[in-house]
């Protein structure tokens, strides 16, 4: 059976196949069936509009993570593109506030492992040492440089974590998180740590998203804190805060973009 996948909008994990698509359906779209896959909250509007133009083609589908969708085994390149994949579902941290994962997909589920360098997981390192060794194995296989998009908790941090990730040597980056106030001590931990295992700041290999633009947020203590990524040792990349419907005000949007620009950001911390 033919499916079809459909995406809102197109990002950097988006599969490229001819099976894939962003929008409504080209004349030509032949399936067996749609399934329109819905990230973002606010994107749930399009995304039933785009139900009502892929009707034409088969019969349509919608799900995702802006629906609920708690999410079962990974299945590669499916939803995300080649190369990207996720061992594990769900973590532990239910105190996020801005977060859905934990309500959405539970504690931590480690997932069978399947090929890929760009980890996506919403928690890794709160996952077991044996799954997590096994991970770092698998991308030692995959002929390409270890990318960690999707983040790692910094107050998991490990010395033997650091071990592993020395001898991946990630590309471009390793990702950390600046999210609530209690995040900066271990961040500043986890900086030294891997300052310490030989990562520079000059390289802009170690990143922190840093959260910005929330229900009483202000641009001084949102530059206070990325500052403090910075001296942490991090590049630190603004994450501005949406809300469901996915409204952003335009100073917080300029001001993001000041600081989500790794060659702007350093040049400005500097």
């Amino acid at each position: 059976m033919s499916v079809a996948r459909v995406f809102p909008r197109r990002t950097n994990a988006t599969p490229t196949d001819d099976m894939a698509f962003v929008g409504p359906p080209p004349f030509w779209a032949e399936a067996d069936a749609v399934r329109i896959s819905v990230a973002f909250t606010w994107d749930i509007p399009r995304a039933e509009r785009l139900a009502k133009e892929w009707e034409r083609v088969a019969p349509v589908t919608i799900g995702g993570p802006a629906f609920g969708s708690r999410g079962g085994e990974f299945v590669a390149g499916m939803y995300i593109k080649p190369g990207y994949t996720i061992t594990s579902r769900g973590c532990p941290n239910t105190h996020c506030w801005f977060c859905d994962v934990p309500k959405r997909e539970g504690n931590i589920r480690e997932l069978p492992i399947v090929d890929g360098w760009n980890i996506l997981d919403s928690n890794l390192l709160a996952c077991s040492e044996s799954h997590i060794r096994s991970v770092f194995a698998m991308i030692g296989q995959q002929g390409h440089r270890a990318e960690f998009t999707g983040g790692l908790e910094a107050a998991r941090l490990e010395e033997w974590h650091v071990d592993l990730l020395s001898q991946l040597r990630p590309r471009p980056s390793v990702f950390f998180a600046y999210d609530t106030p209690d995040d900066l001590e271990p961040l500043i931990e986890a900086g030294r740590k891997m300052l310490a295992a030989g990562f520079t700041q000059a390289s802009h290999n170690l990143r922190a998203y840093v959260l910005i633009g929330y229900p009483k947020d202000n641009m001084e203590a949102a530059e206070k804190r990325l500052r403090e990524t910075w001296n942490a040792g991090f590049l630190p990349m603004a994450m501005l805060w949406r809300n469901h419907k996915g409204e952003r005000s335009p100073e917080w949007r300029t001001f993001q973009g000041y600081w989500a620009r790794p060659a702007s950001v350093a040049e400005m911390c500097k």
